[in-house]
Formats: C-alpha cells, structure tokens, sequence
C-alpha cells in the first residue's frame, strides 16, 4: 500500500518537467528558471525536514504522511491554476512541503517494518514507487497537456495524491511494537549517528539529482537528435520503467550476498557510462534499458543506509537530518545544469554535470563505510571519536 500511495510523489514532481516547454512559452521563462521551479519543489525540505522529524513524538506516522499527501494535492492544484510563474513556485512549494512530511514517514514507516529484516529488499520496492510516478507522468503528462491542456497534468497529479492520502487515512496498519517504540522516541542523534546520517544524506542527494538531470535533460538530447517531444519522453520513461524491476532485484542481490560497496560500485559505474552514449546518435532506446537495468537499480541499497546510521528510537528525528541533506543538494542541482545549459546552448553539457554527480556517489559511500569502521574500532577500544578531548 505505500509503494501504491507513494507513487502521487513522482507523478506531482513529473508535472513541471514534462510541461516545462509549455510554461517557458506560457510565462516567457528559461531553462534556468525551470530549473529553479523543479528544485522549489525540494527547497521546502530544508527547512522543514527537521521540524517534521520532531513532531513524529506527537502525531501517528499514519496522519503525519496522510497530511503530506494532501498537500502534494493543494500544491498541484494551486501551480495548475496558477496565472503567473509566482503562484507556479508557490505551489510547487507548497506540494514540495506535503513531499517532505510523505517522504519522511513513508521511509521511517517502511524502516519500522523491516529493519533488521531484508531492509534493502523492503527499500527497494518503496523506493521504486519514485521512478514508476516519474514514468507514468513522463508519459501520460505529455498525452494530458496535448489533448486537454498543461494546466490538467498538475491536476491529474493532485487527485492521485488525494486519493492517497485517503487510503492511508483508512487503511494504514502500524507495526504491532509501534506503540512502545513511539514512547521512547527521542529528539536528536548521537555524534556518531549525525555524522553517519549526513553522509548517507550526501549518498542519497547527490543520487537523486543525477537521476533528476537525466529525467530533464536527456529528453532534450533525443529531440536534439530528430525525435518528437511524446517519443523522446517515452524513450527516457524506459529507465524509469525498468527501476522498478531492476531496483528491487537489486535490493535482492545485495541482502542475499552481503556486498552493497561492490554492488553501488558498479551500478554507478553503468549510470556514468549510460549518460555518457547518450552523445551517441540513435543510442537512446539502448542508454535507458543500460540506465534503468544498471544504473538506478541500487536505490534501496543506498536507502538502506539509513537503518545503519541511526538507532529506532532516533528514526523519526534522524530522518528529518537525512531528508534535510537530500533536499538541499536537489534543491541546487537542477538550477546548476539549467545554468549550464543556458550558457553552453548544448543539452549534452548537463548531462555531463550527470556523469560528475554519479562519481561523486561511489566516492561518498566510501566515504560512509570508512567512518562506520573507524566507529566501530573506536567502540571498540573505547575511544568515542566525537567526543571531546579532556585538558591535560
């Protein structure tokens, strides 16, 4: 039922990207500026991620991700009526707002189930919910805005989410140790917990706004090359499609051999060289079968390393820490590579922009493994590291 739910937050963060050429005509914008709309939608998590981690000591996960819900659904409606690009950015604003608050408690939801359990293959599939939205508002954004308008594709997102937010209202079941661990939930993380939770929050971001460049920018490349905007949308939705599959085998893969380094590495490795023949003429339908197989499949893997930084009863709270990193790189991003492609004309150069965000992953799961070990000999010989030192 959350993969189901979860689905609307794709689907309502698809609607600008999909329709972005109408609006730059409608609203005379650029690509920077499109670019700045998309990351709105990520923007409100910096300030609220926090905020809404800490309220999980006062409110059921079942309402707190139902509320967010519902304002992807008010956001969508306000940015489909919207008559000038500011009224556009607040309502990107505010479903970016509900994003935060769904984001959040469907992985501490999600967590709470499965945690030592098949945790990667349980946030694979919650995960894979992302991509699959994407892919349908890829596809059936771009039908809606030719055959009834633009406006209709950000409400056809906001009733999905409305509907959503019903189903987890009415049908939403906590796991039955839920009740004790709300109890004991504290308000904060340990030093140890918060610098392992902002490097997973540095893994997961600098993920996620590759995939973002990939979604806005390789449609453009296809066009570029003789494809038509419905043909070049459905080329790209390929990966996104296959994510799904590809993702939860992943999550698969890496419980059942214990090697996540060894499977991120290589995944990433397959996105960089995805993005990088998308420069190949008539390679498009080939990048994204490589891209969704390989590329995007260890998306649960890397979200699995929240259960690693942060102990039960901190969940709630660190989730706001690890979301607030997340949105702040994918709050930069995408204004970043619509720069870039403003000032180079070429729709190849962000994608480059792509490659370099892709790289940057497997250095910070590095980066994520080295600390987690130098924690554990620390534990171990009983040195707290994030201690400070007594005076002499």
């Amino acid at each position: 039922m959350l993969f189901a739910v979860r689905i609307g937050l794709g689907f309502q963060f698809q609607t600008l990207g999909s329709v972005s050429n109408d609006l730059v005509i409608a609203f005379g914008l650029d690509y920077a500026d499109i670019g700045t709309l998309v990351g709105l939608f990520m923007a409100p998590g910096l300030l609220l991620a926090i905020p809404a981690g800490f309220v999980g000591r006062y409110f059921s996960d079942r309402v707190l991700s139902g509320l967010g819900m519902l304002g992807l659904a008010l956001g969508g409606l306000v940015s489909g009526l919207a008559g000038d690009p500011w009224l556009l950015g607040f309502g990107r604003a505010l479903s970016g707002a509900g994003f935060v608050l769904s984001s959040l408690y469907f992985t501490k939801m999600t967590a709470d189930w499965f945690s030592g359990k098949e945790i990667a293959t349980a946030m694979s599939i919650l995960v894979m919910s992302w991509p699959l939205g994407i892919a349908a508002g890829q596809i059936g954004h771009e039908w809606i805005a030719e055959t009834v308008g633009w406006r209709w594709t950000f409400f056809a997102a906001s009733i999905y989410c409305a509907t959503g937010a019903l189903a987890l209202f009415g049908c939403y079941r906590p796991p039955p140790d839920s009740a004790a661990a709300r109890q004991t939930t504290v308000a904060g993380l340990s030093r140890r917990e918060l610098h392992l939770t902002l490097i997973a929050a540095l893994v997961w971001g600098l993920f996620n706004a590759g995939y973002v460049v990939y979604l806005n920018f390789g449609p453009l490349i296809l066009e570029a090359d003789g494809s038509g905007a419905i043909e070049a949308a459905a080329v790209i939705s390929i990966g996104s499609w296959l994510m799904i599959f590809s993702g939860t085998a992943c999550g698969q893969i890496s419980d059942r051999i214990k090697k996540p380094n060894l499977v991120l590495t290589v995944c990433m490795i397959g996105a960089m060289v995805s993005l990088a023949l998308l420069a190949v003429s008539g390679a498009g339908v080939a990048v994204s079968l490589a891209f969704g197989l390989i590329g995007m499949a260890p998306a649960g893997v890397i979200m699995a390393l929240t259960g690693e930084a942060m102990s039960p009863e901190r969940r709630a709270f660190g989730m706001g820490i690890f979301l607030s990193g997340y949105f702040l790189i994918n709050a930069v991003a995408p204004p970043i590579a619509g720069w870039i492609y403003d000032t180079t004309n070429d729709p190849f150069s962000p994608v480059i922009f792509g490659i370099v965000l892709f790289g940057l992953v497997i250095v910070t799961n590095a980066w994520f493994r080295m600390a987690q070990r130098r924690d554990a000999s620390s534990m171990e010989t009983g040195t707290d590291l994030f201690s400070p030192r007594p005076c002499a």
